[in-house]
C-alpha cells in the first residue's frame, strides 16, 4: 500500500493544485495545450531517445500490441453503439472516447512514478503509437476524409521529428555541444508537471454533468482498455516490463484531444467533454487497481 500510494499522492497532487488553481484563476487551455504538444513532449521524447536503453523487440512489440488491443476495443464499442442504436455522431464519439487514452499528460506522469526511467521509455513508444492513431486515423475516421491527408499532418507533429531527431543523435553517437544535453535534460523535466497541472485546470474548467452514455464510455476506456491490452502483450510474447506499462497506459482515462477532435472533425463534443471528465475522475478509482494488478503495491 505504501508503494501504491507513493505513486498516485504524487499525481493527485499536482492535478489537484491545478485543479484549484483553475477554479480561482482563468487559464488559456488551448496554449497550455499548444506549450506541452508543441515544445515540452518533443523535448521530452528527444531526451528520452537520447537516454532510453531500449531494445528493437520492444519497441516494435508495444506498438503492435497497442494497435492489436485498440483492434479488439474498437470492435467491442463499436458493437456497444449498434447495440445501444446510437445515432453517427454519438457512435463515432463513443468509438474514439474508447480508443484515444490520456496516454501523455497523465499516462507518463504515473508510468514515471510506478515503474521509473525504464518505465516511461516504453511509456513513450506506446504514447507515439496512440498519436499516430489520434492524429493519423482519428481526423478520417470523424471526419470520413482521406487517410492520406491525415497521415500527413500526423507527420508535421513536431514529436515525430524529436523522435527521429533523437534516435539520429543517439545513433551517429553525436554529444550535444556547450552543454545543451543538460538544458534539453532540464526542459524535458518541466513536461510532466506542466502536463497533470494542466489535466488539473481542465477538469475544473469543466462541467461534472454524467449519465449512462459517459458512464459506459468511462467503461469502456477505464475497464475493457487495459484488459484487452493485457491479452494482446500475452498474444504476442511481450516482455513482463513491456506488458506491465502497455497495461498501464491502457488504463488511463479518455484524452482530452477526444473532446478536441470531435468538435473539429465531427461527433458530438459536448458528449465528449463530459466523457473526458467523467472518466478522469473516475479514473483515481480504477488506477490504483491497474497499478496493484501489474504488482505496484
Amino acid at each position: 500500500m505504501q508503494a501504491l500510494l507513493e505513486v498516485v499522492v504524487p499525481v493527485a497532487f499536482i492535478v489537484l493544485v491545478g485543479f484549484f488553481v483553475g477554479k480561482r484563476i482563468e487559464f488559456d487551455l488551448q496554449t497550455l495545450s499548444k506549450l506541452s504538444i508543441y515544445v515540452l513532449v518533443p523535448v521530452l521524447i528527444f531526451d528520452a531517445m537520447l537516454r532510453a536503453k531500449l531494445t528493437g523487440s520492444s519497441v516494435f512489440g508495444i506498438s503492435a500490441a497497442f494497435f492489436l488491443a485498440s483492434a479488439f476495443l474498437y470492435l467491442l464499442s463499436l458493437g456497444l453503439s449498434h447495440w445501444l442504436r446510437l445515432e453517427p455522431p454519438q457512435r463515432k464519439t463513443l468509438i474514439a472516447s474508447a480508443t484515444f487514452p490520456n496516454s501523455g499528460n497523465m499516462g507518463l506522469s504515473l508510468t514515471f512514478f510506478a515503474l521509473g526511467q525504464p518505465g516511461l521509455d516504453r511509456a513513450i513508444v506506446y504514447f507515439i503509437a496512440s498519436s499516430v492513431l489520434m492524429f493519423g486515423i482519428g481526423p478520417a475516421f470523424l471526419r470520413g476524409g482521406g487517410l492520406v491527408q491525415s497521415l500527413l499532418f500526423t507527420l508535421r507533429l513536431p514529436l515525430f521529428w524529436a523522435l527521429a531527431g533523437g534516435l539520429l543523435v543517439r545513433g551517429l553517437n553525436l554529444p550535444l555541444p556547450l552543454g545543451l544535453d543538460q538544458g534539453v535534460h532540464l526542459l524535458g523535466q518541466a513536461c510532466i508537471p506542466v502536463m497533470l497541472l494542466t489535466l488539473g485546470i481542465q477538469i475544473a474548467a469543466s462541467k461534472a454533468s454524467w449519465g449512462a452514455y459517459e458512464l459506459q464510455a468511462s467503461s469502456l476506456r477505464l475497464l475493457a482498455a487495459p484488459l484487452l491490452a493485457a491479452l494482446a502483450g500475452w498474444m504476442l510474447g511481450l516482455h513482463p516490463l513491456d506488458i506491465k506499462v502497455l497495461v498501464l497506459q491502457s488504463a488511463m482515462p479518455i484524452a482530452v484531444n477526444a473532446f478536441l477532435m470531435a468538435g473539429e472533425f465531427g461527433g458530438d463534443a459536448p458528449r465528449a467533454a463530459r466523457a473526458v471528465v467523467a472518466s478522469s475522475v473516475l479514473s483515481f478509482i480504477t488506477l490504483p487497481l491497474a497499478l496493484l494488478a501489474i504488482g505496484v503495491g
